[in-house]
């Protein structure tokens, strides 16, 4: 779960919500500059599935009795985390082999990247183990893959490591463009066909509705241009949660009669 703030109201959106908005962003990406990737397809669904893993927290989410909101992503526990992206393998794998392997490394690459769990011994013992059965399991499946002549090209460390990559950096921008940039953002070490950049999201436009308060539809220009397309519109969902929530029952109602909300985004080049 993450959120978006429109006047005094929460707008919740769910993981897999915001892995939609990954997987569009995929869809439209590459260009001279920036390259392309492949396998595109299975690339852009494991893209669109990175957190396949948070469906069953989303399904019933817990109480933050700090805010009386559902907890963040930032705020669910090692010990919670862990068995979700454990489990996210299972349920990519359906879609593919190279879906699932995104999938996991993914997940890895968090842990190995975002270090605040070694601060504590039980989470750092629980992270561990975590990442031992993930890279197991992804060596296991690439040396399957390797077998496959349409995969073998896909699964060479240079193309594990930039599709990894990519995945990590369509996150991040989803994540901006759901919580709502407000003025402008950057993204270092963006792959481009050789070498890298740093990617700036910044506000352009956003509409204002008959009182004058932020609506749901923002233009944001995107420096350099890293899409196939002149311009890309996402959109998505989410509710909206007016107030806060004394227990996880009322919270839970108050998510099942929530308002929805569709919010669109329209990424320009400068």
């Amino acid at each position: 779960m993450l959120y978006r703030s429109v006047t005094q109201d929460r707008i919740c959106i769910t993981q897999p919500t915001h892995a939609w908005v990954s997987g569009q962003l995929a869809q439209a990406w590459g260009n001279d500059s920036f390259g392309a990737f492949a396998p595109r397809e299975a690339v852009c669904l494991g893209a669109e599935q990175h957190d396949i893993g948070w469906l069953p927290w989303e399904a019933a989410p817990t109480l933050n009795p700090k805010t009386g909101y559902p907890h963040s992503f930032r705020e669910v526990a090692p010990e919670v985390h862990t068995k979700l992206w454990a489990g996210a393998k299972q349920l990519a794998m359906p879609m593919g082999r190279y879906v699932a392997l995104l999938v996991s490394l993914h997940g890895t690459g968090l842990y190995e990247r975002f270090t605040s769990w070694q601060g504590s011994p039980e989470s750092a013992r629980v992270v561990e183990a975590f990442l031992k059965q993930e890279k197991e399991f992804q060596q296991d499946l690439m040396a399957r893959l390797r077998q496959d002549p349409d995969y073998a090209a896909h699964v060479t460390p240079d193309a594990i490591a930039r599709n990894q990559r990519l995945v990590a950096v369509w996150d991040m921008l989803s994540l901006a463009i759901c919580i709502g940039v407000t003025e402008q953002q950057q993204f270092e070490a963006v792959p481009l066909a050789t070498g890298d950049t740093t990617l700036t999201l910044t506000l352009i436009g956003e509409k204002r509705n008959s009182e004058g308060t932020r609506s749901n539809s923002t233009q944001l220009q995107v420096e350099p241009w890293c899409f196939r397309v002149p311009s890309v519109d996402l959109l998505f969902e989410g509710r909206i949660l007016k107030e806060p929530a004394l227990d996880e029952k009322m919270m839970q109602q108050q998510l099942d009669s929530a308002p929805w909300v569709t919010l669109t985004t329209m990424l320009r080049a400068a």
